[in-house]
């Protein structure tokens, strides 16, 4: 065939062969951005009524929009939901289910413990030891948003301040990076969890909004303000730390004042306050 007949059927040959390479290519390029937000990861509504519940749920009180829950438990239904893990650390009953490896140790051998909580630190002090504690916790990451979260909060960021000089933020932030490309790649959110220090490199770990714990206590809200913006949400533990909170922030910041142990609604001790 020749003329322009046979020219135009070799240009839609052409066309058609770019487009399907584009196609064909297109995934790897997505999925190679790790720490890049995908379209769809939308951080939470800021000043938002918010409700911390990692201790158990329970129906939130009137006002509240957004929660953040356990993530072996359910998002709390036509609100947005906040998926708990603890990635940097074990919780104590959970041992058992990590490499022994894989687990912060001492030079006598011994894992290292965050006394305050009894929680194991997680050894990410290598790019192996990341990749693979990153392998779990991703796992965990894909069940928040297999059962409906929109977000998901890493918990113990600031592992490395207990680490006994084993590791340093570096390797956290090498850490939290794979987090949250994956996260971004399942089209949640991700937050950074307190750790101050390290709140101006949001951009290169991917972290899209603070989840803040007592930064009215220890006056650092604004630490995080700096770099996040109204993308912070405040958790206060005493009434000095809810009041400096309240006055500083109430008007851009989602702000509760919840019990240590924020037990459900209902158990002993519980307690919750707002500005």
């Amino acid at each position: 065939m020749t003329g322009p007949t046979a020219a135009r059927v070799k240009t839609r040959s052409i066309y058609a062969v770019v487009a399907l390479t584009v196609a064909l290519i297109t995934p790897f390029l997505v999925s190679s951005s790790a720490g890049s937000p995908a379209a769809e990861a939308s951080p939470p509504p800021p000043h938002a009524g918010f409700d911390y519940q990692i201790g158990g749920g329970y129906p939130p009180p009137a006002g509240v929009s957004v929660v953040s829950r356990d993530r072996e438990d359910s998002p709390a239904p036509g609100l947005y939901t906040i998926c708990y893990v603890n990635a940097f650390q074990v919780q104590p009953d959970e041992l058992d289910a990590w490499e022994p490896d894989l687990l912060l140790r001492d030079d006598n051998g011994d894992v290292i413990i965050d006394e305050e909580w009894d929680e194991a630190i997680l050894d990410v002090s290598t790019p192996g030891k990341r990749e693979r504690i990153a392998a779990k916790v991703n796992g965990w990451i894909d069940g928040c948003a297999e059962n409906g979260f929109q977000a998901v909060e890493p918990d113990n960021y600031d592992s490395y301040e207990r680490s006994q000089g084993r590791f340093g933020s570096s390797a956290a932030m090498a850490f939290i990076t794979l987090l949250s490309g994956h996260a971004h790649d399942k089209g949640l959110a991700i937050g950074q969890k307190n750790t101050a220090d390290l709140a101006e490199f949001r951009d290169e770990t991917g972290l899209d909004f603070a989840v803040v714990e007592e930064c009215g206590e220890f006056d650092e809200c604004d630490s995080f303000t700096e770099h996040f913006g109204d993308d912070v949400i405040v958790i206060e533990y005493t009434a000095k730390g809810l009041a400096t909170a309240c006055a500083g922030w109430q008007d851009s910041l989602s702000i509760v004042r919840r019990d240590l142990d924020v037990v459900p609604a209902g158990a002993d001790g519980y307690l919750r306050q707002t500005c």
